[in-house]
């Protein structure tokens, strides 16, 4: 089992990653945007997180370079899941932090992977 946060301002979406997810028997934690994204991080202490890039408050990157700049967060996998899906994207998620990029729309399947690689392996 992976502790799971998925973040993500789309509730439908939210919806799929938790559904797809706990059948894999992996506990899911939610957040709808970026600044309650940085407190359930704190919160829940997850394995993985997956996080979109477009949200109000705070954006996926700046919630990237925020965890990413606090030390605690070094081991934390993060997996961007949007639907921006140019080159400069999937750059600048590197850029910022993140372990890998996902683009929407997902094969679930996949996704179940990389959280279960990347939880064992580490980043």
């Amino acid at each position: 089992m992976v502790k799971v946060l998925a973040v993500d301002d789309d509730p439908t979406i939210l919806r799929l990653l938790q559904v797809n997810l706990e059948m894999d028997g992996h506990e899911v934690h939610t957040a709808n945007d970026g600044a309650e994204a940085i407190e359930r991080v704190h919160e829940v202490q997850p394995e993985v997180l997956l996080l979109d890039v477009m949200m109000p408050q705070l954006d996926g990157w700046q919630v990237c370079e925020a965890l990413r700049a606090d030390p605690a967060n070094d081991d934390l996998p993060i997996v961007f899941l949007s639907a921006r899906a140019q080159e400069t994207d999937l750059a600048r998620g590197t850029s910022v932090g993140a372990d890998a990029y996902i683009t929407k729309p997902f094969d679930p399947l996949t996704l179940v992977e990389l959280i279960e690689r990347l939880a064992r392996d580490g980043r």
